[in-house]
């Protein structure tokens, strides 16, 4: 992977703020940092693993950072992540054809692009306890494509938490985060149980990317909200999907 380059520059230039917005909402940032990695023409085979690293260190400062709030449920984020471990560990093992990973990662994407919108996912007054088979069901789901498409699933958790009633804002922020960090570290392992080696220039983008992490997590977890950047960050995730899908 090359990225000393100047047209990766660019790449270099956007990473930390695709960070600083993911980690302000409690995301690692894959999806975002996909998106990039497909604008800029990076090999399926580098994404993956490279879009998980950049979740373990991002979600973890995101975490840090809501739980020290208070919003972090415990109850909750065992719901989901029961079940989403394992098959996220299960998705890493599997490789897919690249056109089909494309087309996937595009739908994937509308996730984002949705959810930094703010069209769906409104806070309710009114909590309601998640279900065991729900909890199993929806972390099982969202793990294995984890793993197997490379993010860490928050960005299709927390907007699932807000339209069921399941937890506020904020509380699906920490318990996405916590949530991304474990199908990371699964999703990683499944992928080095297949001999997979991590490109050293791979931790350059992650202290890149932990500058927007930590900036846009602090922020996030006391009451910033930036529409603006939300949505410039939204048409990056439209034009990168639309690649993805045509190319």
């Amino acid at each position: 992977m090359m990225i000393y380059t100047s047209y990766n520059i660019l790449f270099l230039i956007i990473l930390p703020v695709v960070a600083f917005l993911y980690a302000s909402v409690g995301h690692g940032g894959a999806s975002g940092y996909l998106a990039l990695m497909a604008l800029f023409s990076f090999a399926p085979d580098i994404m993956k693993p490279t879009a998980l690293l950049l979740n373990l260190f991002v979600a973890a400062i995101a975490f840090y950072h809501y739980y020290k709030a208070g919003y972090f449920n415990v109850k909750l984020f065992l719901s989901f992540a029961v079940a989403s471990i394992p098959t996220a560990f299960i998705g890493g093992m599997l490789e897919i054809d690249a056109s089909i990973y494309k087309k996937i990662l595009a739908a994937l994407l509308i996730f984002a692009i949705l959810k930094m919108l703010n069209i769906f996912g409104k806070e309710s007054s009114q909590i309601k306890d998640v279900k065991v088979w729900q909890g199993l069901a929806v972390g099982g789901g969202i793990g294995f494509f984890s793993g197997l498409i490379g993010i860490g699933g928050g960005i299709i958790l927390s907007p699932i938490i807000l339209l069921l009633h399941w937890g506020k804002m904020k509380e699906a922020a920490a318990v996405s985060a916590l949530f991304i960090w474990v199908n990371s570290v699964a999703g990683l392992a499944g992928q080095f149980s297949n001999g997979l080696t991590l490109d050293s220039q791979s931790f350059l983008l992650v202290g890149i990317a932990l500058v927007g992490g930590f900036f846009g997590s602090y922020l996030g977890s006391k009451q910033f909200n930036n529409k603006l950047l939300r949505y410039m960050l939204a048409i990056v995730l439209i034009i990168a999907s639309v690649k993805l899908i045509i190319i």
